[in-house]
């Protein structure tokens, strides 16, 4: 099982690093719509490698067979380092690439909040939301560094 995971996981990891840092020189380039649906399908394709490694195991160990507790772990434990590589490679474009993220973010959903017609009230409660999200990102980024 751990060189099924660890295979099929570490494979995920690759495919969704390598995605993210493909983008990092056309960030100022890209929309934030286009962006967010680009690392959303960049994560679906990643996370593909979840039925895969749980085929090769039901295959490869099960002999065709395989519960779906034994399916539930493995997918989960391949998801967990795919998502491990995630984050590693999400500090690292946000701390030396896209450091004003959270505001260029935070810029674009309340934009989105006004063409979409939110009323005053809307508005003000999500700019609250999000500044408290810019002030938690802008701490935590003071902390690591």
């Amino acid at each position: 099982m751990k060189k099924i995971v660890l295979t099929f996981g570490l494979i995920s990891g690759a495919i969704i690093s390598a995605l993210m840092l493909a983008t990092v020189p056309f960030m100022h380039q890209i929309p934030m719509n286009r962006a967010l649906v680009i690392g959303y399908t960049t994560m679906v394709l990643a996370f593909l490698l979840v039925f895969f490694g749980i085929r090769s195991y039901r295959e490869n160990v099960g002999n065709g067979y395989v519960s779906f507790r034994r399916a539930f772990g493995v997918g989960l434990l391949i998801m967990l380092v795919g998502c491990a590589f995630y984050v590693i490679t999400w500090e690292i474009v946000y701390f030396n690439f896209m450091p004003d993220f959270a505001e260029k973010y935070a810029t674009y959903a309340l934009e989105n909040a006004r063409a979409s017609g939110a009323s005053a009230a809307e508005l003000a409660q999500q700019s609250a939301e999000l500044k408290n999200f810019s002030s938690n990102t802008t701490t935590s980024s003071s902390m690591s560094a």
